[in-house]
């Protein structure tokens, strides 16, 4: 059993993940900013915890993450207000890494996107720039500690129910997954130590998924 913490539980990949770990037998916190989403949380079988890491100290996540085993980040702003996408998708991604490490959680898996990079190619006048900037340098900060990281590169996320099958490669036949693969993906990366240290683009495909992260 191991003890996981996901920071932005409420989102769709994370409802899907909190339910996947607490159904093998981990034990999960989840991270929320609204405490009325705390049923929703229950009913997939984690422990809902309001923590607003917006606007939360390095020192304060530290709290929260200690005792924990491993960190998934699945948070995010949005979308459609730069300041908040940069305040969230990278510098409350950035405190969540430096918190982990002081906390001594080492494991850490990031779910960013596929394409994720520095020279991402997405003009400044796009609405999803600031979000690319924003992941680019979370991911990099990430990639940049020591701790045991993991960074999930999807390609466009549907809600498609989960195929358990994908595609890894930085230019996947498919241009979509769905979150409930997105979930299973990053549950599975939790458990495989030859995922450590690895960024995994990926989408829909015909691979089992614990096959396609070994390949």
């Amino acid at each position: 059993m191991a003890r996981v913490v996901v920071i932005g539980g409420h989102g769709k990949v994370a409802l899907h993940l909190e339910q996947i770990l607490s159904r093998r037998g981990d034990e999960v916190t989840a991270l929320i900013r609204n405490p009325a989403h705390a049923s929703d949380i229950e009913a997939m079988g984690a422990a809902p915890v309001v923590a607003d890491v917006e606007n939360m100290s390095t020192e304060q996540i530290a709290e929260v993450l200690r005792g924990h085993d491993a960190v998934v980040w699945s948070a995010g702003a949005g979308g459609g207000n730069p300041a908040r996408t940069y305040a969230v998708d990278r510098d409350a991604a950035i405190r969540s890494m430096d918190a982990a490490a002081a906390a001594g959680v080492r494991r850490y898996v990031m779910v960013s996107y596929l394409g994720s990079r520095p020279d991402h190619g997405v003009p400044e006048d796009n609405s999803f720039f600031a979000y690319a900037e924003a992941k680019a340098a979370a991911d990099e900060h990430l990639r940049a500690t020591d701790l045991d990281w993991t960074v999930l590169g999807p390609g466009t996320l549907t809600l498609d129910p989960g195929t358990s099958r994908i595609e890894v490669s930085p230019t996947p036949a498919e241009t979509s997954v769905s979150r409930e693969d997105v979930a299973a993906v990053a549950a599975a990366t939790l458990v495989d130590a030859g995922t450590v240290r690895r960024t995994i683009p990926f989408n829909t495909g015909t691979t089992p998924i614990v096959d396609a992260l070994r390949g």
